[in-house]
């Protein structure tokens, strides 16, 4: 008989009980349920509602049943459903009719919700210290590149020349903006819900409050509705997963253009890299390559969930058993990838000749010619179009623009003087660049003692 069975006169079909069960995916719980149950308990006692010996006896036996799942040594069923009522089936099987006095004024929607909630504010924490992890990483790695030179893009094609550093700076200020969210949803996580019952709450004189202090939550779900029918919590912890994953595959992105023979910025460590079953040469960058995959499964997980939610009445419906199976995923595509991202990043060796020859050869200082030629006393508009037919020259002739003579140069326009070459010379172009947020590297050691003093308000270890 199934313990929620005294209204039914037949046996569910056993087709009902495999398709309705969620016991295979939320099996996960069971340390969260325990724990939410154990402070239900207490809290029925304390309330008078069943007595301490009851409640004592209800923890002991919920402490052994975890201690069991911890070992491998109990199995959960099927035909339990889901893992509320397989821990309460084992419960009583262990501890006789005492074992049934612990689901009152609860329903299996407020224990759920209380679940995922305990779950993902323990989740969060992991996601928060990989993510520390990584921005760190970010800062140090920036730290030794303040002097490299590098091509700046815009449309794939050589723009400007920045420094290594400041384009590292500019996912870190992602992933920065990334951790401000994670924090939003930490804090809307923070809610308590169990009391709600399975929508209208408990007559039974229950003390919320309490269960949420011995939970360690910040407050109560302030609608006994709202607390066991939305997920938007949930939603908006996957909001911020697919945002991470999105900086993290443009990242990713570049890390495999970068890696390839035709950039040659960077050499991926073989520890990190992987080869081919047929061609002998290849090193491939398949963890970045897996990480832009892995960002579509997460942008599917929220999409899904989003459409679960979009139509449902209010309270529970049992689509919302359609929840956990996306978070889960979500989760743990997350940690993974940021787990594995900081060793990659530590270890990968960058290229620094090739990179300035890059932004050597890529024109990257044809705005600072132009800019030269503005300071000389010509329109900007002017400047631009002789500075562009320089450039043209210089591809007919195969030279960049520091290898132009002062004669050539003087060809297009006589305003140009010796002085020309000192404004162009890479190093000066990106030096010049010294405003807040620019890549110069005066601007990007403000910009790292930022970074440090940001991280250093951070407590990795702090729940």
């Amino acid at each position: 008989m199934k313990l929620w069975g005294g209204r039914f006169t037949k046996k569910t079909s056993e087709l009902v009980d495999e398709f309705n069960a969620s016991i295979n995916f939320d099996s996960r719980l069971y340390k969260h349920d325990i724990r939410g149950s154990i402070a239900h308990a207490r809290m029925l006692a304390r309330q008078g509602i069943i007595t301490p010996e009851e409640a004592a006896e209800i923890e002991r036996g919920l402490i052994g049943i975890e201690e069991d799942l911890d070992a491998g040594r109990l199995q959960f069923s099927l035909t339990a459903e889901d893992v509320h009522m397989n821990i309460e089936t084992f419960l009583i099987e262990r501890i006789g009719e005492t074992g049934k006095k612990l689901h009152t004024a609860r329903s299996r929607n407020d224990q759920v919700a209380l679940d995922i909630r305990l779950y993902l504010r323990s989740e969060i924490y992991t996601i928060k210290v990989l993510l520390f992890e990584l921005m760190s990483t970010l800062k140090v790695l920036a730290e030794e590149h303040v002097e490299t030179i590098m091509p700046g893009y815009t449309h794939l094609q050589k723009a400007q020349p920045v420094t290594l550093a400041h384009h590292l700076l500019a996912y870190l200020e992602m992933l920065r903006r990334d951790w401000e969210r994670l924090n939003d949803v930490e804090r809307r996580t923070d809610f308590m819900p169990l009391g709600s019952g399975a929508l209208a709450g408990s007559g039974l004189p229950i003390d919320r409050d309490y269960v949420r202090e011995e939970l360690g939550f910040g407050h109560l779900t302030r609608n006994s509705l709202d607390g066991v029918g939305d997920r938007d919590f949930v939603l908006e912890f996957m909001s911020f997963s697919a945002i991470l994953m999105m900086h993290l595959s443009r990242l990713s992105e570049e890390i495999i253009l970068w890696a390839s023979d035709e950039f040659g910025f960077i050499e991926l460590d073989d520890a990190f890299s992987t080869g081919s079953s047929i061609m002998p040469q290849k090193k491939n960058p398949d963890v970045a390559e897996l990480v832009r995959g892995k960002t579509g499964r997460v942008y599917g997980n929220l999409m899904s969930l989003l459409t679960t939610m979009k139509g449902l009445p209010l309270a529970y419906n049992k689509d919302m058993q359609e929840d956990k199976e996306p978070l889960f995923d979500t989760v743990d595509t997350v940690k993974n990838c940021l787990a594995i991202y900081s060793p990659m990043l530590q270890s990968t060796r960058f290229n620094v000749e090739r990179m300035y020859r890059a932004a050597a050869r890529g024109f990257t200082n044809a705005t600072d010619l132009a800019d030269y030629l503005v300071k000389k006393g010509l329109p900007f508009r002017e400047a631009h179009s002789i500075s562009g037919k320089i450039v043209n020259w210089c591809l007919e002739k195969g030279k960049t623009l520091e290898e132009v003579t002062l004669p050539e140069f003087r060809a297009f326009t006589p305003v140009i003087d010796d002085t020309v070459y000192a404004e162009i010379d890479l190093k000066a172009c990106v030096e010049k660049r010294n405003l807040f947020g620019g890549p110069a590297p005066s601007a990007v050691r403000k910009a790292l003692d930022e970074a440090t003093e940001f991280l250093g308000t951070i407590d990795p270890a702090k729940r």
